[in-house]
């Protein structure tokens, strides 16, 4: 069996080609669960570039379906604290960025945001999670539905129209490749063993899977492609090395202060202890006090004055 390229390299290096599109659309078909995505072009976005960006390690591809979605491809392959807020900014500038001013706004984008995620993101027990907005009934709990009426021609040509869901704000779906345990179930469950394994089995059968098992494959990289590849996949571990081990030396600076700080809050109530049973029993006086348990005098006065309370 053929060893493919890693998902992450074709996006940015090969499924750009136009000859290519059908893996792109094999996925997203299956990911949508639609078979009727076609792919109109590609359109360019901050991070749609050529040349890979090692210092975020990240990938962006904007792609137009032939229903006028925008539709967002994004690998990554390390951790990012506000990774929700950054979904939101880009699926909010795709939508603005495509809205003239002035124009009517029944014309706006619908955005679906995909994330192919090389790393945990939250808690959780799937590895595949879809968002979106919907509107329910704060007293009722029943959801809010909103209708556009769609035009259609019937088979006799004549003009027939119905009524559909107004489903307009983004959509999100997130792949968590590191939770995915390579158990094939349904359509996408291929893809996703595809991007977490760079293999296509035999028996998948999902449209245009083959496409990717044939284009996909490492054996028919170009010698300075291979070379590039290769260069890729080293600055990638070294990259996810550097993240772990920033990581591991933040918990072990994490562990050695919260061992310390538990010593040093061990240490003082025993101290504040032992004041309180010398308060108790009223042998010392409050300076006597602060030298034996070395608290400060104003410290030790007003834990007399809870004493005198209690």
């Amino acid at each position: 069996m053929s060893k493919l390229i890693r998902f992450d390299w074709a996006i940015k290096h090969l499924l750009r080609n136009k000859a290519n599109f059908d893996v792109l659309e094999g996925f997203l078909s299956a990911l949508l669960n639609d078979n009727d995505i076609r792919i109109l072009n590609l359109l360019e976005s901050e991070g749609n570039q050529s040349e890979a960006d090692n210092k975020f390690n990240r990938v962006d591809l904007m792609i137009e379906d032939s229903q006028h979605r925008k539709i967002i491809v994004e690998i990554q392959n390390s951790r990012e604290s506000d990774y929700l807020e950054r979904l939101l900014f880009g699926a909010s500038k795709v939508i603005v960025d495509n809205q003239k001013l002035g124009e009517d706004f029944k014309n706006i984008s619908k955005v679906i945001s995909i994330s192919v995620l090389y790393f945990n993101l939250g808690m959780g027990d799937d590895y595949l999670y879809f968002g979106a907005t919907d509107f329910t009934g704060v007293n009722t709990g029943n959801p809010l539905q909103v209708k556009r009426r769609v035009e259609f021609l019937d088979v006799d040509l004549k003009k027939r129209f119905r009524f559909e869901d107004k489903r307009i704000f983004p959509e999100y779906y997130l792949i968590q490749v590191e939770r995915y345990h390579d158990e094939v179930r349904k359509a996408i469950d291929e893809w996703i063993y595809m991007i977490k394994n760079n293999e296509v089995k035999e028996e998948f059968h999902s449209r245009n899977i083959d496409c990717a098992r044939e284009k996909l494959s490492e054996m028919n990289m170009l010698p300075e492609e291979k070379a590039r590849y290769e260069r890729y996949l080293i600055n990638t571990a070294i990259e996810r090395d550097v993240v772990n081990t920033a990581k591991e030396e933040g918990e072990q600076l994490g562990l050695k202060k919260g061992e310390q700080l538990g010593l040093k809050k061990g240490r003082y109530e025993e101290k504040t202890e032992t004041a309180r049973n010398l308060l108790r029993i009223n042998a010392l006086s409050i300076e006597q006090i602060s030298q034996v348990t070395g608290l400060s005098v104003d410290v030790i006065k007003t834990m007399a004055g809870e004493n005198t309370n209690g």
